[in-house]
């Protein structure tokens, strides 16, 4: 196996400077090969689709080890980043050690936002955040007058609605301004599977994302892969793409903190189930035809509960806002009423000093913060004016309800930006 994790996180390092100011501990996305951005690209290359507008993977070692293969497994579990992965599997995840031992384990920065909207939507389009127009969380949209949530398809203040903006029109199947990836593949002859929680099977999010997929719904992890490994099995006609999406950790994270025992303990028991109920169960021909990439879409970083950190406690702050941030309360982005972003800073000075970096939205949209490509015609309005880059514990809280997180995600941190990717050839 060859770690090449130390030689990645050289290269991010190494990227040419610009002139954001992104704060010390910040990492830039390394959207020219060593990026979630890339890794769409890669697929289509070794399954025989149609190239991407961006680059592959810089990574010959992984163009060596797909040669042959005839079907590729993608599991993105998440919300576990780099530093974690490679301590759990230290720990309680060690099932996965003999996987190391046949393939390749290297560092990828995610996409900006650090978010699972923007992150998947990355993936499944192979376009940037910029591009695709996803680019948080919760974000305003102007043709539509609200701040939605761009998992639920819903007002951001509303919980537990919804889709309600299918009401108004909003159609998630024709709301990205770039195709999708199911399309491509089908129409490169490439047999797509998706393998989804049956509670988010029908999700806005997933709406936008698999058309063209074959998708199969599990109840718990058992149920997941007898399923994969039953469909891994049968006869393979044609190139085939296996994608598996886990969030079980992600919830853990944001409710008991990321580096808790109960994320670890869920993440280890996933890992152990894959093994032992799929791949170590696969025949030995098809297990050689196979290749298993495990990544994560971002990170999370600890954020212990701290009312300092919660805008209700700063009205004054608010006041110079024309509505609430929107974005993500680790990489928010905010509205100013005219002539007011001076008197931000100054607060941002006063209140919470050294905790953010403030950067001129239509700078960070132009310098690529946000990815390469033409950004989409709706990308500014979606940014606001002015956005702040948290940095150690740091965040904004601005929901008009009580704050329950132990663990974020969102912003530039090397907790949240950096996430790992292992690819094995299976036999």
């Amino acid at each position: 196996m060859a770690d090449l994790t130390a030689e990645c996180l050289q290269r991010i390092q190494a990227q040419p400077p610009d002139s954001l100011d992104l704060g010390a501990d910040s990492i830039r996305p390394a959207y020219h090969g060593l990026s979630l951005l890339n890794v769409p690209a890669s697929l289509c290359r070794w399954l025989g689709a149609e190239p991407l507008a961006h680059s592959p993977l810089d990574l010959p070692v992984l163009d060596d080890l797909v040669e042959g293969a005839r079907q590729v497994l993608v599991v993105l579990v998440d919300a576990v980043g780099l530093r974690r992965f490679q301590r759990w599997i230290d720990g309680r995840a060690a099932s996965l050690n003999p996987l190391l031992s046949h393939g390749h384990l290297a560092a990828l920065t995610s996409v900006v936002p650090s978010t699972t909207s923007a992150a998947l939507t990355s993936l499944w389009t192979g376009r940037s955040p910029a591009e695709h127009g996803v680019l948080g969380y919760e974000i305003f949209l102007k043709e539509w007058g609200m701040i939605t949530n761009m998992i639920t398809h819903a007002p951001a203040a509303f919980d537990g609605r919804a889709g309600l903006l299918y009401t108004a029109g909003f159609d998630p199947e024709r709301f990205l301004p770039v195709p999708t990836l199911g399309p491509r593949f089908r129409a490169a002859g490439i047999e797509t599977h998706g393998f989804l929680h049956y509670s988010i099977s029908g999700s806005g999010l997933s709406r936008m994302h698999y058309a063209d997929v074959n998708l199969h719904t599990f109840a718990g992890v058992p149920d997941l892969w007898v399923g994969v490994r039953h469909l891994l099995a049968t006869p393979i006609a044609r190139p085939r793409l296996v994608w598996v999406y886990y969030g079980g950790v992600d919830g853990l994270s944001h409710r008991h903190g990321p580096d808790s025992e109960q994320a670890e303990v869920a993440f280890a028991a996933f890992a152990q189930a894959m093994v032992n109920e799929c791949l170590d169960q696969l025949p030995a021909m098809v297990a050689r035809e196979t290749v298993l990439l495990l990544l994560s879409d971002h990170g999370q970083v600890a954020t212990p509960m701290n009312a300092h950190m919660e805008l209700r406690n700063h009205p004054d702050f608010l006041r110079l806002l024309h509505m609430h941030p929107t974005g993500e309360n680790r990489l928010a982005y905010l509205y100013p009423k005219p002539q007011r972003a001076g008197d931000i800073r100054a607060y941002l000075n006063q209140a919470w000093p050294e905790a953010f970096t403030p950067l001129q939205a239509p700078s960070a949209l132009e310098q690529g913060l946000f990815g390469p490509g033409e950004p989409a015609a709706v990308a500014a309005d979606r940014l606001g004016e002015m956005i702040l880059i948290s940095h150690g514990e740091a965040y904004l809280w601005w929901a008009q309800k009580e704050n329950p997180l132990l663990g974020r995600h969102g912003g530039l941190s090397p907790d949240e930006m950096l996430v790992p990717l292992l690819a094995s050839r299976l036999g």
